[in-house]
């Protein structure tokens, strides 16, 4: 029931291979093919289909230009998009042990430092990619995520009749 598929893909050509073959009958790319016309089934959407190039290099090589290429092609024969994904960072992996997203406020209280311009770039390639993948970040999707966030903790506490019964 998903609006949209993000299929990772890292710059090789065993991955390429894996998401469609040159004729495109890859299996990866009939159980997608089989899962849209499901979804379509279900309740006439379309779910779109993104595929995003995982940690590409920040260097321009042959190896990246033909894969960038071969996608193209591709996402023409059987249907997606294709965006770039994150860059490998050392402030994702920074963020990570600390609960953290480049989205979250970034200041010397949280960080422990002043937010530096690596900060600045991820914050900015997080905001690109949702943009792609159409997210929205807008004040009414980040009160809806904090809710979800609330429920998902609370909801293996026991409820507490006392509490129920007073309206708390």
């Amino acid at each position: 029931m998903a609006n949209t598929l993000v299929t990772p893909l890292n710059h090789s050509f065993v991955d390429f291979d894996v998401l469609g073959t040159v004729d495109a009958t890859s299996h990866y790319a009939h159980m997608v093919r089989e899962a849209r016309k499901q979804r379509r089934l279900a309740d006439g959407v379309q779910m779109g289909w993104v595929v995003v190039r995982n940690r590409p290099s920040t260097l321009d090589s042959r190896n990246k230009q033909r894969i960038v290429k071969g996608l193209s092609d591709l996402a023409t024969r059987l249907g997606f998009r294709s965006a770039d994904a994150l860059a490998e960072r050392v402030i994702y992996r920074e963020f990570f042990p600390r609960g953290l997203t480049a989205l979250d406020d970034l200041d010397e209280t949280t960080l422990g430092t002043r937010p530096s311009l690596s900060h600045l770039i991820a914050r900015h390639e997080v905001i690109s990619l949702f943009d792609m993948l159409k997210l929205r970040l807008d004040e009414r999707a980040q009160r809806r995520a904090a809710a979800q966030a609330a429920w998902i903790a609370a909801r293996d506490q026991p409820l507490e009749v006392q509490d129920a019964l007073l309206g708390a």
